[in-house]
């Protein structure tokens, strides 16, 4: 089984994680939805079940995922020494409507944030917490690192990280002793390489969000193709370049063609052959796709009984992406 270390927390997990954000149903921020339509709870959970059977072993979730902590939770229940399990936290969320609030940057906030998280997945430790604002100011991100390394002193956490894609965020957190990761919107057309880059050197694992372009590079998808608007890419979400208007976009349906032969190699699907290129652009990548059924979770955690691409199959999709203009 393809495995990969945690960043330089020692703990060990399955070089794929599934992204749990889709399973968590209706969310709502700014009055449209970001979440993935509903979703079905016993499927999830079975899918969560079958991923485990075929080796996954890292799930990232969130506090604001809908609800996603509680489904983890009841799949959990016997299997906490088989999981290594990551949250997040930083934005107020109401429960009752699925709606998230402000930023809530407060260090008492994100202790509360924990209890919570804690008791929804049935469990009293995390392995990693990760802050869930892309960016905050320097002082309230260096008051969050020293009340996360109390925590993990406390045993309530056995590592930290922070979910953004700004490189400047990355260095503060990084001089913490017990930051693992850093979780980065990264794929074959999307992100920040010099992110990845700092990974390398830090011995920080990059979480790869967004592996599968948000779905484009699963290759179900056409010119033709319109998102629903209680999907969060049809919402009208300015910040989905990939998605706009609930469409695929033309450049990356193009580039997706461009490398299509590369990424189905050896019998792979399109998105086992995405996540195969992220294998193969540093030991340090893993990515977390996400899923609402057992089908998806099959074909994602088939993913690593092939590996990451070649180095020579690395080049050509360089080479072949390098004339496409992709929007960012």
């Amino acid at each position: 089984m393809l495995t990969r270390m945690l960043g330089r927390s020692g703990i060990a997990v399955s070089a794929l994680g599934f992204g749990c954000w889709p399973i968590g149903g209706m969310i709502i921020e700014d009055g449209k939805s970001v979440g993935y339509g509903q979703a079905d709870d016993s499927e999830s959970i079975r899918a969560i079940h079958r991923a485990i059977e075929l080796g996954v072993s890292f799930f990232d979730t969130a506090e604001v995922y809908g609800r996603s902590e509680d489904i983890l939770g009841r799949a959990f229940a016997g299997r906490r020494a088989q999981v290594v399990i990551a949250s997040k936290f930083g934005r107020r969320y109401d429960r009752a409507t699925h709606t998230i609030g402000a930023n809530d940057l407060r260090p008492a906030s994100m202790i509360a944030s924990l209890e919570g998280s804690l008791r929804r997945l049935g469990t009293d430790y995390l392995d990693l917490y990760q802050l869930h604002v892309g960016d905050c100011m320097a002082d309230e991100a260096l008051a969050l690192r020293e009340a996360l390394e109390d925590v993990v002193q406390s045993g309530k956490i056995r590592a930290y990280g922070w979910s953004t894609d700004r490189l400047e965020n990355a260095r503060i957190f990084a001089a913490g002793p017990h930051c693992a990761a850093i979780q980065q919107h990264y794929n074959v057309l999307e992100g920040n390489a010099a992110l990845l880059t700092f990974c390398d050197v830090q011995n920080l694992a990059s979480i790869n969000r967004g592996p599968l372009a948000m779905g484009l590079l699963s290759g179900k998808y056409t010119a033709a193709s319109q998102l629903p608007a209680n999907d969060v890419r049809g919402a009208g979400h300015g910040w989905l370049a990939l998605f706009p208007a609930g469409r695929p976009s033309a450049a990356g349906l193009a580039a997706l063609e461009a490398i299509r032969e590369i990424l189905t190699s050896e019998g792979r699907t399109p998105a086992q052959g995405a996540l195969a290129w992220l294998w193969g652009r540093s030991p340090q990548t893993i990515p977390i796709p996400g899923f609402k059924g057992v089908p998806q979770a099959e074909e994602n955690a088939r993913a690593m009984e092939f590996g990451p691409l070649t180095p020579e199959q690395m080049d050509e999709v360089q080479r072949l992406l390098a004339p496409i203009a992709l929007p960012s």
